[in-house]
C-alpha cells in the first residue's frame, strides 16, 4: 500500500489526487491532504482523501508528499514538516524555482526529494509533467511518482539542472498558447464568424496540428511547407508572420521566463 500525503489541496493538488483516485493506482494507495481551508480537503471525500490537521500530520502519515504549495510558502511551511520527515519519505515538489538542496536545507539534509513541473492541463487529465530524479531516490520511488503523475496526462524526465529551463516548454507555454488562440479568435470576431463555430474550428486545428507533429513523421518545417502552396492564402499569412519575427518572439518570451525561474530560484 502506497501512502500518498499531499500539503495543499487546490487546483493541482486536487486535480493530481482525482487522478490517482480515478486510476488503477487507487487500490494501492491510501490519500491524504491537509489545506488551510478545510473546505477544499472535503471536496475530496469522494476520493477517499482522508484530511489531516496539519502538514506535519500528512508526512507522518504518508511515504510520498506531494508539497503542493506556493513557492513563497515553502519557507513557512517546510520547518513545519522537519521533524516529521524521516529516510522513508519522498518530498516532491510541484513550485517552479525551489530546489532539492533548499528543501533538504530546511527538513533534513538526507531528505528524498523529486522536482516535477506539472502544467494546467493536468487539470482535465491531459497534462505534461517534467521530473527530475534526486540521487537519493530509488527508481522503484521514482516509478511511483512518475506513475501518480502519470494518472492525469504524460511525465518525461529532465535532468535537474534543466528544471528551470523546461518551464517554458510545458509549465507556461500554456498561457502562450492560449494568447495565440486569442489572437485567431479575436480575427474571426472581428470579421463576423459565429463565435462558437470558429472556436470548434480553431481548436480543432490545435488538435489536428499537435497530433501532425507527434505521428504523422514529418519534421515541422515539413509539415509547414505542406500547408503552403506557392501563391497562397498561407503563405501570405506566414509572410506577415516571419516579418513581425514571431518566432523570435518566442524565443524571448522563452528565455524571459527562464531568467526569472532563476531569479526566483531557491
Amino acid at each position: 500500500m502506497n501512502t500518498i500525503g499531499f500539503i495543499g489541496a487546490g487546483n493541482m493538488g486536487s486535480a493530481i489526487l482525482r487522478g490517482i483516485a480515478g486510476s488503477d493506482m487507487k487500490p494501492e494507495a491510501e490519500l491524504f491532504a491537509y489545506n488551510p481551508t478545510e473546505a477544499k480537503v472535503d471536496a475530496l471525500a469522494d476520493c477517499g482523501v482522508q484530511k489531516c490537521k496539519s502538514a506535519a500530520e500528512v508526512v507522518e502519515k504518508s511515504r510520498y508528499v506531494f508539497l503542493a504549495i506556493k513557492p513563497q510558502k515553502f519557507e513557512e511551511v517546510l520547518p513545519q514538516i522537519a521533524d516529521a520527515v524521516t529516510e522513508q519519505t519522498v518530498l516532491v515538489s510541484i513550485a517552479a524555482g525551489i530546489g532539492a538542496e533548499f528543501i533538504r536545507k530546511l527538513t533534513k539534509p538526507f531528505a528524498k526529494v523529486v522536482l516535477a513541473m506539472p502544467n494546467t492541463p493536468l487539470l482535465l487529465g491531459e497534462g505534461a509533467t517534467a521530473l527530475a530524479k534526486d540521487d537519493s531516490v530509488s527508481d522503484a520511488e521514482f516509478a511511483v511518482v512518475r506513475n501518480i503523475f502519470g494518472s492525469c496526462g504524460m511525465t518525461a524526465v529532465i535532468a535537474p539542472e534543466q528544471m528551470k529551463e523546461v518551464i517554458a516548454i510545458n509549465g507556461s507555454s500554456p498561457a502562450f498558447i492560449y494568447l495565440f488562440a486569442k489572437g485567431f479568435l479575436d480575427y474571426a470576431a472581428k470579421v463576423g464568424l459565429p463565435e462558437q463555430s470558429a472556436k470548434e474550428l480553431f481548436v480543432q486545428s490545435l488538435i489536428g496540428s499537435a497530433k501532425m507533429i507527434t505521428d504523422s513523421g514529418y519534421s515541422i518545417d515539413e509539415l509547414i511547407r505542406q500547408v503552403s502552396s506557392p501563391g497562397g492564402t498561407t503563405l501570405a499569412g506566414l509572410d506577415q508572420l516571419y516579418e513581425g519575427k514571431m518566432l523570435d518572439a518566442v524565443q524571448n518570451a522563452c528565455d524571459s521566463c527562464t531568467k526569472r525561474a532563476y531569479e526566483l530560484s531557491k
